[in-house]
């Protein structure tokens, strides 16, 4: 009892100053598999790309912290290689391409202490690159003890 209300307490302490990016970046860490996990479940079950069907994902260790500038969410770019194979009967089933590895950033957003994604995955983008070409979308992200 005394330990849910100090979690409480620590939360509501925590929103009513935001959380640091260095506090995000430990719970992206904390709870990663889990998010790999619903990234994963929600991009294959998107329908995107078209004809194709996810086969894998493997995380790579780059990883890019990036704010969107439309909405001013913290967004972290994961990078990931991504395999696919054709849906049967469907147009990509005679495209020799379809077994390339693809690399991507995947996409995730904090908002109110969570980390959540949409399955969005950013082809042909490692976040590095993904951060300087989408300069639009995306402002960097200072951490503490970067230069």
């Amino acid at each position: 009892m005394v330990f849910q209300r100090l979690r409480s307490f620590i939360r509501t302490f925590v929103s009513a100053f935001g959380d640091t990016p260095e506090l995000a970046l430990r719970r992206f860490q904390l709870h990663s598999e889990q998010l790999q996990d619903a990234f994963y479940q929600r991009a294959a079950n998107s329908g995107k790309p078209r004809g194709l069907r996810w086969v894998q994902c493997d995380w790579l260790p780059e990883q890019k912290l990036v704010r969107e500038t439309s909405t001013g969410l913290l967004t972290l770019l994961v990078a990931v290689n991504i395999s696919f194979e054709a849906v049967e009967g469907g147009d990509m089933e005679d495209v020799a391409a379809v077994g390339d590895i693809r690399d991507a950033s995947a996409v995730f957003h904090y908002k109110d202490g969570r980390w959540g994604t949409g399955g969005r995955a950013l082809f042909n983008m490692p976040p590095s690159v993904a951060a300087a070409r989408l300069v639009d979308s995306f402002e960097p992200v200072q951490l503490a003890g970067q230069n």
